[in-house]
């Protein structure tokens, strides 16, 4: 997994699913943050209208091309016409390309739209997540720390540590961004990441 140096956007995504023998289909989600483990989740549908909506998100990410706004114009009409994982795995595809071309506003709607398409925990996860990174970049310390909030599940104590230390940091809070990276270090976490936060201790003032 590569390891995301970037303070910026810390947060990607590798995204693909696959079918097999048309019985249930699979999607995997792998979030590669500094090199931690990745998280998986299924969903699992058999009636045809879900294989042509896999085939139709499959065409849509596929020809996806920050460059070329009518590939951009496709795939956010995918994601309003599909309320559902696929719609918000289109969003998150949609927000980096928006992100890629400095369309901050954009990138943070397509995220905000696909969290109202899924009711996956870990996949709400990696959009608020890549949400509170754009906000912070936005200049919204506080709404990036409502919306690392939002996510449950311990599997993600390290990478929210990391965001939140950031947004804390950016308001001027030193002393809260080295509580949160000290919690992210006490966490199951793996090495790279916990020497990541380490060293962004080591560089807070005083």
């Amino acid at each position: 997994m590569e390891v995301y140096s970037n303070e910026n956007e810390q947060v990607d995504a590798l995204k693909g699913f696959f079918a097999q023998n048309g019985k249930a289909l699979a999607i995997g989600v792998i979030i590669g943050i500094g090199a931690l483990a990745g998280w998986r989740y299924w969903s699992s549908q058999q009636d045809n209208g879900s294989r042509e909506t896999s085939a139709a998100y499959q065409q849509v990410s596929t020809a996806l091309d920050g460059s070329k706004p009518a590939t951009l114009d496709a795939a956010a009409k995918f994601v309003s016409s599909n309320s559902n994982t696929y719609g918000a795995l289109a969003s998150l595809d949609l927000a980096k390309r928006y992100v890629d071309n400095n369309q901050l506003d954009k990138a943070a709607l397509q995220l905000e739209t696909g969290l109202k398409a899924t009711k996956d925990a870990d996949l709400q996860a990696v959009l608020n997540l890549r949400l509170a990174r754009i906000q912070l970049q936005q200049k919204q310390a506080d709404a990036a720390l409502k919306t690392l909030d939002a996510i449950k599940g311990d599997g993600w104590t390290a990478i929210i540590a990391d965001v939140r230390g950031e947004a804390l940091l950016s308001k001027g809070d030193s002393k809260g961004a080295r509580e949160a990276w000290s919690k992210g270090i006490g966490s199951n976490a793996s090495s790279a990441l916990k020497e990541m936060l380490q060293m962004k201790m080591n560089n807070l003032p005083g």
